[in-house]
This record gives C-alpha cells, structure tokens and sequence, in this order.
C-alpha cells in the first residue's frame, strides 16, 4: 500500500481545513450553538423532560449527529467535486495510487473533520447543560461509523454530481429533512403509533438513536439494530464505490 500518496492526499485535505477554518469549524459551531439556544430555550420551557432526561440535555446528541452527517457529506463531496471541476483528477487517476487509496485519503480527510467537529460541538454543549456520557467507547464507535459511512456517501454525491446544484441537492433536499425528521429534536415514542411506524422507515433515527443511547442508555429502537442499519448502510456504501472505480463512472469521461 502507497502510505506516503494516501498521507499526501490526506494532509491536503486537512490543510484545506485550516485555510478556511472560519467556514469549516466555526460556522457550523456556531449554527449548531444557536439550535441549542432557540430549541433549549423554545421547546425546553414546554417540555422539561423526555425520557426522565432534561429536554436541553436531550437533544445534544442529534444536535451533534446532524453536523457529523451534514459536514461528513460536505467535506468529502466538495474534495473530490473540486478536483474533477479544475481538471486535477486526472492528475490523480493516472498516478501510481490505486482507488483503494484514493478513497481512503479523501474519506479518511472527511471523516477526520467531521469527528473533530462533533467533539468540538460536544464540548461546546458541556457549556450550556451537564452531560454524562454512560458509554464512551459507544459514543466514539457510532461517531466514527457515522462520519466514515457519511464521507463515503458525499464521495459518491462528489463523483455523481457535475454541477455545484447537484453537490448541495440531496443534502438540502434529502438528508437535512431526514435528520430533523429522525429524531434529532424529540423521542419517536413521543408520536402517535401510525406516524411512529413511517418515522422508523426514516434510517437516520437508527444512527440517532444508538447515538443517544450512548449517552442516557434511552433509544427509540434496539442498538443492535442501530448498529446494524449504521454498518449495512457502510457497506452500501463502500459496494457503490467499487462500482464507480470499476466502471469509471464520471471519473474518465
């Protein structure tokens, strides 16, 4: 395996990151603390427990899961979007790397923000409410699945895509809904039994779900199953773009 190509695309990547630092970190930091403030302050007056968890506390987690999601189909779309749109790709496709590499230097770049990103909102929500985390090693294990299984996804929006509309479509128009529909802001349980059936249709509250778990040992629906959606959706993931590298979908036409 090339380690010194997939290290070089990898810091590429990160330094990107931190020449536009205000946009990467800060912005999506700062939205993030206003959801908190207007939903905690909104919502929380009206609703003061979910679960026997304080509703400001109860939504820290799907505040986190919604940028790791968001920001991990970003950051990897527009890496690989980029390059197809100046030309560079070939560059790339014709260098002694193979795809493998390829693909883990620029989801391996994503995924990496998008985990700092969501520690960084973690941290920033320890401000605001008290948190106790029951299961790190969870919390970090369904952080990290989410942010690679998400970085793939944007990969293939990034390959998929041949404009900047198309790049910003499906999370706008599809993943954003899907997330604030899945739970982000409120327990499943909360609904009645005809919308809760449709809402489990959604498969971000799997990742919701197990995520919040982490934290207060409360889930909408089984971990193994939550686990089980994450690593399935993962392996979607991960077939598509064999697929794309195998046939040279958009890549060499």
């Amino acid at each position: 395996m090339n380690y010194r190509a997939i290290w070089a695309i990898y810091l590429f990547e990160m330094a990107r990151t931190w020449r536009t630092l205000l946009q990467s970190i800060v912005s999506p930091v700062v939205s993030t603390s206003l959801y908190f403030v207007v939903f905690g302050a909104a919502i929380g007056s009206r609703i003061t427990e979910v679960e026997g968890v304080s509703y400001g506390t109860f939504i820290v987690p799907g505040l986190v899961m919604l940028s790791v999601l968001t920001q991990s189909i970003s950051n990897a779309s527009f890496g690989i979007y980029f390059p197809k749109f100046v030309g560079t790709i070939y560059e790339i496709l014709s260098a002694p790397i193979s795809y493998f590499e390829i693909v883990i230097g620029y989801v391996g770049a994503a995924a990496t923000k998008s985990i700092i990103l969501g520690l960084i909102i973690l941290a920033t929500a320890g401000l605001f409410v008290p948190l106790h985390i029951q299961h790190p090693v969870w919390m970090l294990t369904f952080l990290v699945l989410t942010a690679v299984t998400f970085s793939l996804f944007g990969f293939i929006i990034g390959i998929w895509a041949d404009g900047f509309e198309k790049l910003q479509m499906i999370p706008m128009l599809v993943v954003t809904p899907l997330t604030f529909l899945g739970g982000s802001f409120y327990s499943v349980n909360m609904l009645p039994s005809g919308w809760r059936t449709i809402t489990l249709l959604n498969p971000v509250v799997y990742l919701i779900s197990g995520f919040r778990w982490s934290f207060y040992e409360i889930a909408d629906v089984s971990v193994p199953l939550s686990l089980g959606m994450t690593v399935g959706f993962l392996v979607a993931c991960i077939a598509i773009v064999a697929w794309i590298f195998r046939t040279g979908y958009r890549l060499k036409n």
